[in-house]
């Protein structure tokens, strides 16, 4: 089973519904048994990262979450989830992340040119620089979809793949059993359920 916490922020209808397409056993929850029950976690995560942070700590779930991932548990985030699982955050101010990834996220402001606009919004290519069970199914120059105006840096040994956009953006990001996407693979057609898909199986 894969549980998908519920804290309040994420599109939880589409990944539930993505992954149950490729065949998943997923609970949307946010209650601790079901992590400690679950073969794998989804971390989702859309808005500001101030807001995310303070809603996962209120759940209570962070020490559960510190103790299975201990434990070598798949944990995936996505899109903000994955910008959850890095140290710091400078978005607004300076926030604690979870930590599982060494790095911090930043702001695109002044670090792409003015052509283009922030948030990124919509599809790009992927250039895939380090082989990883979630991309066994994809390959380089396959689009997914994108939206965001903060992105990781300083985290080139976790990097999987990235995305130009100005600057070089970690797209897929991976220490140990703790792996994201800075895009949204359920709004990322059969790329992204191909990269669903191969994280169920992993």
């Amino acid at each position: 089973m894969i549980a998908v916490i519920d804290y309040g922020v994420g599109n939880l209808y589409s990944l539930t519904s993505s992954l149950r397409y490729v065949g998943a056993d997923v609970k949307v929850t946010s209650e601790a048994q079901d992590l400690k029950d679950a073969d794998k976690i989804f971390l989702p995560g859309v808005g500001a990262f101030e807001d995310a942070i303070k809603k996962l700590r209120a759940t209570g779930l962070v020490e559960t979450i510190d103790e299975e991932v201990k434990k070598g548990k798949p944990l995936m985030g996505i899109c903000l989830g994955m910008q959850l699982l890095f140290e710091k955050s400078y978005e607004y101010g300076e926030w604690d992340g979870l930590g599982y990834i060494k790095g911090e996220v930043v702001s695109m402001q002044g670090r792409i040119g003015d052509d283009l606009k922030i948030p990124q919004i919509g599809w790009n290519a992927l250039d895939i620089v380090k082989d990883d069970p979630l991309v066994k199914y994809i390959g380089s120059g396959d689009h997914v979809y994108f939206v965001h105006g903060y992105y990781a840096s300083n985290c080139e040994e976790s990097t999987v793949a990235t995305t130009e956009y100005g600057v070089t953006v970690p797209a897929i990001v991976r220490s140990g059993n703790v792996c994201g996407t800075q895009f949204h693979p359920e709004k990322s057609g059969s790329v992204g359920l191909s990269i669903l898909k191969a994280f169920s199986e992993a």
